[in-house]
């Protein structure tokens, strides 16, 4: 699996002339820009492999799991296992002012998300899906 997934990734690198970068120099706002995307695909590639059902279901059961408060919590959690480097990134998420905030979320759960989403976009740049998956596991595969 790992082969295929280090394929496309080469691929896509080459079809698109991407160079690498040093994902140091990505602001945090942005990890998690790209984290927000690539979190809600793995959980809504959770849910449908889960079963099939209505779209409207698939969709609150997503939406369970990517709300602030539930990344929020996920962070919490995930504090303990964060290595050094991604809990440098998650710190730098949290501490990011946005100019924007979620509608339905709470500060303090709204910055602990970005937090978290700035983690899963700096190892989807890394390419560390493995982690990823080890992450999302442990922070909400109680929930799952």
């Amino acid at each position: 699996m790992e082969a295929s997934i280090e394929g496309l990734e080469k691929q896509f690198r080459e079809t698109f002339e991407l160079e690498d970068v040093d994902l140091r120099t990505f602001s945090p706002l942005t990890l998690a820009y790209i984290g927000d995307a690539v979190y809600e695909l793995m959980i809504r590639s959770i849910i449908v492999e889960k079963g099939n059902a209505p779209v409207n279901k698939l969709h609150k059961r997503s939406s369970q799991l990517v709300k602030a408060k539930t990344q929020a919590e996920a962070a919490i959690k995930l504090q303990e296992v964060f290595t050094e480097e991604e809990m440098a990134v998650y710190k730098r998420g949290r501490n990011t002012r946005s100019h924007t905030m979620a509608k339905n979320a709470e500060m303090v759960d709204y910055r602990m998300a970005t937090g978290f989403e700035a983690v899963m976009g700096y190892l989807h740049l890394k390419q560390d899906y493995g982690r990823m998956l080890e992450l999302i596991y442990l922070g909400i595969g109680d929930k799952l």
